[in-house]
């Protein structure tokens, strides 16, 4: 996974659910800007702000730590 993976993967589930990019960022309570730079897998977007695209577009993110080798 990278930025601009996750990035998609957001865009794709939002266009699901019939949501535009002004919709998304009025519930999950960013802005517009904030929405597409995420979209287009900017690596400095703000985590906690990306939690609540997640929730809000019912995507729940694992986390599987890997053996160090």
């Amino acid at each position: 996974m990278n930025s601009k993976l996750f990035g998609e993967l957001i865009e794709k589930r939002r266009k699901a659910l019939g949501m535009k990019q002004v919709d998304l960022a009025l519930v999950a309570g960013t802005g517009v800007r904030f929405i597409s730079d995420l979209e287009n897998g900017k690596e400095s977007c703000e985590l906690g702000k990306a939690f609540k695209v997640l929730e809000n577009l019912g995507i729940e993110l694992a986390i599987k730590l890997r053996d160090k080798r």
